[in-house]
């Protein structure tokens, strides 16, 4: 039972002074509605995250590890949204939204020292994304993504057919995903890929290796079929095209 106890604690905080005062906090504050409830949990919270100017929360926002937390200014936390921070934080850049039930899992039990999820500036992050950041993500500025994304940077280890797959250990190389980059609903990032500055992902992609800048990219596994910076010269071509891509919008 205390075992248990430890384990939960771990996941939830640093230590027991800290989970009681972060718990204290999200339990006063955490369901309150309305612009009165964003106007509490943006002065309440400095006493737990590391907060740049006024965030403004939802109600329903689920934290843990609060304390390794930082939210530049203008960020937007919608409801449902989840970030746990364990324990090498996440960090989310000025004016980034992130919709709704989105989840942010660290969850650094490993103690891996590329563990982390940085967001950085005027991203938008669709609803029901998963960003799992054990190996290390990094999203650069101006990142879209459409709805149900997944940027997993970790994967199993499984070549011994004679052991659980649960005892043969993980990789985690880590994800870049460069500026201005916009990613279509239902994509998959894997880990150990970077994706180069102002490309696209076509919805339904299963990103499984590097993108050169300024692709745009479809399929599984995900192959460039296009440079944008050769369509720039010829307007009926690119409005076809991107008119194709709406879809993807997030």
């Amino acid at each position: 039972m205390i075992e248990q106890l430890r384990y939960y604690l771990a996941g939830q905080a640093s230590s027991w002074p800290v989970y009681l005062l972060e718990q204290l906090v999200l339990g006063l504050c955490s369901w309150v509605p309305t612009v009165l409830g964003i106007g509490l949990r943006g002065l309440a919270y400095r006493l737990i995250m590391k907060l740049n100017g006024m965030p403004a929360i939802e109600a329903g926002v689920r934290i843990a590890h609060a304390n390794g937390v930082k939210l530049g200014k203008g960020v937007y936390l919608d409801q449902g949204v989840y970030l746990h921070a364990l324990p090498a934080g996440i960090v989310i850049g000025d004016s980034t939204f992130i919709m709704h039930h989105t989840m942010l899992h660290v969850f650094n039990f490993r103690n891996l020292p590329q563990a982390g999820i940085t967001i950085g500036k005027n991203c938008f992050i669709g609803e029901f994304n998963v960003i799992r950041g054990q190996g290390g993500v990094r999203i650069g500025n101006g990142v879209y993504t459409g709805p149900m994304v997944q940027i997993v940077a970790v994967n199993h280890v499984y070549q011994d057919p004679n052991r659980p797959i649960r005892e043969q250990g993980i990789t985690a190389r880590g994800i870049v995903i460069e500026d201005d980059v916009w990613i279509g609903a239902g994509a998959t990032v894997v880990d150990g890929v970077t994706i180069g500055q102002g490309s696209i992902i076509g919805a339904g992609a299963v990103v499984t290796g590097d993108i050169p800048p300024y692709s745009i990219a479809v399929g599984t596994p995900a192959k460039p079929i296009k440079d944008r910076r050769q369509m720039g010269n010829n307007h009926h071509e690119a409005e076809v095209f991107f008119g194709a891509l709406e879809q993807f919008r997030g």
